[in-house]
């Protein structure tokens, strides 16, 4: 395919291609930005386009690709590498981020659920709410690990439990909130 033919057919599905660039990055930056790559990327590549195909599922499909590439990319940046002992915690970083439960239930209800709990399971959840390692709370309470992560389990299950009999199933409950 000419060069000007490229470039004119380009330019015709340009307000589709501005399109699906704002419905997949749902951000008018974004989305230019997505446009910017994909024409960048189409024209640096057009030798491999053969001619009697779709031009605009290839030019789709280069947008589609770059966005997922580029997700990947967000989401492994923000992936934090656990570098604990034993592998069971995921490391919060240098940040340490408060708690803020009351924005999602009322702390009282909340604490009134798990204080109803058995001590055997109360105690090493609490523990690790605090942000104690599993180790560490197993070897304070002088338990086996698995016991502590079973225990911890038992407790969240219980939590959920509670949770759901007095406020309904997760979608119920999301509803509530944020009506």
């Amino acid at each position: 395919m000419p060069q000007s033919e490229f470039v004119a057919s380009f330019e015709k599905l340009t307000p589709s291609l501005r399109s699906f660039a704002m419905n997949l990055t749902k951000n008018e930056e974004d989305a230019h930005d997505l446009y910017q790559e994909t024409a960048f990327r189409a024209i640096t590549n057009k030798e491999k386009f053969r001619p009697g195909t779709n031009f605009k599922a290839w030019l789709f499909t280069i947008m589609k690709n770059i966005f997922i590439n580029n997700y990947r990319k967000r989401v492994k940046r923000n992936t934090i590498i656990d570098s604990t002992e034993n592998m069971y915690f995921i490391n919060s970083g240098s940040t340490v981020i408060s708690n803020d439960a009351g924005s999602n239930i009322l702390m009282k209800e909340l604490k009134k659920m798990i204080n109803s709990l058995e001590d055997s399971i109360k105690v090493p959840f609490m523990k690790h709410f605090e942000g104690f390692k599993y180790q560490e709370i197993a070897d304070e309470l002088e338990l086996p690990l698995g016991t502590v992560k079973s225990r911890i389990f038992f407790a969240r299950k219980a939590l959920k439990q509670m949770i759901i009999s007095q406020y309904g199933d997760y979608n119920t409950v999301r509803t509530k909130l944020t009506a």
